[in-house]
């Protein structure tokens, strides 16, 4: 159980059911609900498909509810304009009458620079030098935190601020295929960020005494990258409460070449009394 490049690659391979209509696997987790991070990359995929010569620009997504992995996932793209430069669409996930999420998404065709500008990484930091949080040899996703910053640990207390270094050593190499892990792996680590700064409180915790999760999640990718190579994402939380949390991030390439952001509102509260957390 767990991430493997062929696993990804499966859940992405949409099978066409008709038109706009796709149904797909899910990659086994090991847990009791589907990653938010496949069905963001399923969706990028989804809105792709039969759009010549134009990339997804941002993607923004609701989840409505979770998708269990038990049974297959159900796409349906809806599109709304296609024009020479830009073009849009929805796409609704779906198991049977149970909708799991919606996005609105964006693409775009490269054009030549008008005006340029690009923010660099905030603070310095090199692959090499961070802790391995999950470590691959078999081409699968991997994962480093710069400082050694355990989000799990609940008294681990520091700033709402979190850089992780992340590659999938074995990606193919097509636009598209990167931007969909990109987006799987932006999904997981803002929860934490989060919970830095407040004592007793981390990761380990989720579903057993807190109740978290994703509800919204936008990504806008500005240049062409390789999922490939190590990508650094620089995560702050400006904002917690009444329940939720919200946080932002930007994504850097190890030269230092900013190649997509990101945003996400999520859900951090007291498990309910008597809950079993599934």
């Amino acid at each position: 159980m767990g991430f493997t490049i062929d696993g990804f690659l499966d859940a992405v391979d949409l099978k066409e059911v008709g038109a706009g209509r796709y149904v797909a696997g899910n990659i086994d987790t090991g847990h009791f609900v589907v990653f938010g991070g496949q069905l963001l990359a399923q969706s990028i995929m989804a809105a792709h498909a039969s759009q010549e010569g134009k990339a997804v620009k941002t993607l923004h997504t609701v989840f409505a509810r979770a998708a269990s992995p038990a049974k297959p996932v159900e796409i349906a793209v809806e599109r709304l304009h296609n024009g020479r430069a830009l073009a849009s669409c929805t796409v609704t996930v779906s198991q049977g009458e149970r909708l799991c999420a919606r996005s609105m998404v964006l693409l775009s065709a490269d054009e030549p620079d008008f005006v340029r500008h690009a923010d660099r990484p905030a603070t310095p930091s090199s692959p090499l030098k961070a802790t391995r949080r999950r470590p691959q040899d078999d081409g699968g996703w991997e994962i480093r935190v710069v400082d050694g910053v355990d989000t799990d640990d609940p008294d681990a207390v520091g700033p709402a601020e979190l850089d992780v270094w992340t590659r999938c050593a074995g990606a193919p190499t097509d636009r598209t295929t990167a931007q969909a892990l990109l987006a799987y792996a932006t999904d997981g680590f803002l929860i934490g960020t989060a919970m830095r700064p407040h004592k007793g409180v981390g990761q380990v915790m989720a579903h057993k005494a807190i109740s978290t999760g994703v509800l919204s999640h936008t990504i806008t990718f500005h240049e062409p990258f390789s999922a490939a190579d190590w990508l650094l994402l620089e995560h702050s939380s400006p904002y917690a409460g009444h329940g939720r949390g919200y946080g932002r991030a930007d994504v850097f390439t190890e030269d230092g070449r900013l190649v997509a952001s990101f945003v996400q509102d999520n859900m951090i509260r007291a498990m309910p009394e008597g809950s079993s957390g599934l």
